[in-house]
């Protein structure tokens, strides 16, 4: 469910307060492609299988709406654009099932409205069976130069049970070709803590990642959502709900096999290669930069104003057709509002975030995270809350202590 909030002008319009700021702490675009071939098990993101949309707006011409949403973001910002976009990040569901074509177009829209950064960092999210060595080829001459690929497992017994449609060696494979017709960054996506998931299962996974030769690793603990099929399952009693423990012990293995192959983690869930492999686009969201939300359901934040999108694509079609923003909803957020909001993501990240900006109350939750050993004891000598590796594990723990 999307949260309540205040109405969106028709037209789109922002406050003068918010345009005054956009892109001081960069700029991105995301672009909600939320079509997928099937319905994963433990899946509840904004998605639809052809099935589900039944005659409503489908894959046809849905490139046209999100340009036609790309003029309308033109006319809110009006003479106050960014000064460039540093990010483009495509996700969904799985945007490779639209054709190349129309993913090169909504690219060539985002550059002709904004401009490209020289150096902009372009990503597609994808599933191994929805990309082939020419349609990556076609990707990358688009001018995409990052491209996330979900995997999962390499497990077959833990596919089925995640719905996965992938064979268990096609990720790789995947992930090796994205590599050969010069994408720049490659990432593989990991989900462990799965009912009947093997230790032996998940470092298998791992060793799969590494010999892939990727430069990016993320991994999830498997959470398990309300209405998915995964739950009715668990609620009947097929599948055994997934236990901490055993998340904690494979984020623990995890962290050792990537930094013994030379990764670091520069977020809870997040391992690069090297700096430049770090996703730039998500650290755009973590450190409170500006970004606009193309597609249903797509989430916005420019200047301390989010909003988000009307959810199903009929209606976001409709709205778009009529002249009018999709938007459903958004929020201001206050002072304070973006400060709790710094706290939560900056603890995250390996650089972590300035002691200066907690409260009385959360620097001394600080101090107590520091003597029982969840923040490092340097950083916070020098003025800085950083997780450590105990601390990644608990870290939503940590939060509430920064945040009485």
């Amino acid at each position: 469910m999307l949260p309540a909030g205040e109405p969106v002008p028709v037209d789109g319009a922002l406050p003068d307060a918010a345009l005054a700021t956009v892109g001081e702490r960069g700029f991105g675009v995301y672009v909600h492609v939320p079509f997928c071939a099937s319905r994963c098990g433990y899946c509840d993101f904004n998605t639809y299988t052809a099935t589900e949309l039944g005659g409503s707006a489908g894959r046809d011409g849905y490139a046209d709406q999100v340009l036609a949403e790309l003029r309308l973001a033109d006319r809110v910002l009006g003479d106050r654009p960014p000064a460039r976009v540093d990010t483009v990040f495509v996700g969904g569901g799985t945007p490779t099932l639209l054709p190349p074509d129309d993913l090169a177009r909504i690219l060539d829209g985002i550059d002709r409205t904004w401009g490209l950064a020289a150096d902009a960092e372009v990503s597609t999210e994808a599933n191994p069976e929805s990309v082939t060595r020419e349609s990556l080829k076609e990707l990358r001459a688009a001018g995409y130069n990052r491209i996330s690929l979900g995997m999962q497992s390499a497990a077959p017994g833990v596919l089925a049970i995640l719905d996965r449609r992938h064979t268990a060696g096609r990720a790789t494979e995947a992930a090796r070709e994205a590599r050969e017709v010069g994408f720049d960054h490659v990432n593989l996506d990991l989900i462990y803590g799965t009912p009947g998931e093997r230790a032996e299962d998940f470092a298998a996974s791992l060793q799969a990642v590494l010999a892939a030769g990727v430069d990016h690793v993320s991994a999830y603990a498997l959470i398990v959502e309300d209405g998915t099929r995964l739950a009715a399952r668990i609620r009947r009693g097929e599948l055994a709900y997934p236990d901490d423990d055993v998340a904690a012990d494979r984020y623990l293995t995890a962290e050792a096999a990537l930094a013994e192959a030379g990764f670091s983690w520069y977020e809870v869930s997040n391992w690069a290669r090297t700096p430049a492999a770090a996703c730039r686009h998500n650290l755009l969201y973590w450190t409170g930069g500006d970004w606009w939300g193309l597609g249903p359901g797509a989430h916005s934040h420019v200047g301390g104003v989010r909003w988000w999108n009307v959810k199903h694509p009929s209606s976001y079609a409709a709205r778009l057709g009529a002249g009018q923003s999709p938007g459903q909803a958004r929020e201001v957020l206050s002072a304070e509002e973006r400060r709790v909001e710094e706290v939560l993501l900056r603890l995250r990240l390996a650089a972590g975030l300035p002691l200066a900006i907690l409260d009385d109350p959360g620097r001394m939750g600080a101090a107590r995270a520091r003597d029982t050993g969840l923040l490092d004891g340097a950083a916070y000598e020098a003025g800085r809350a950083v997780l450590t590796l105990r601390g990644r594990l608990l870290a939503d723990a940590v939060v509430r202590d920064l945040l009485p």
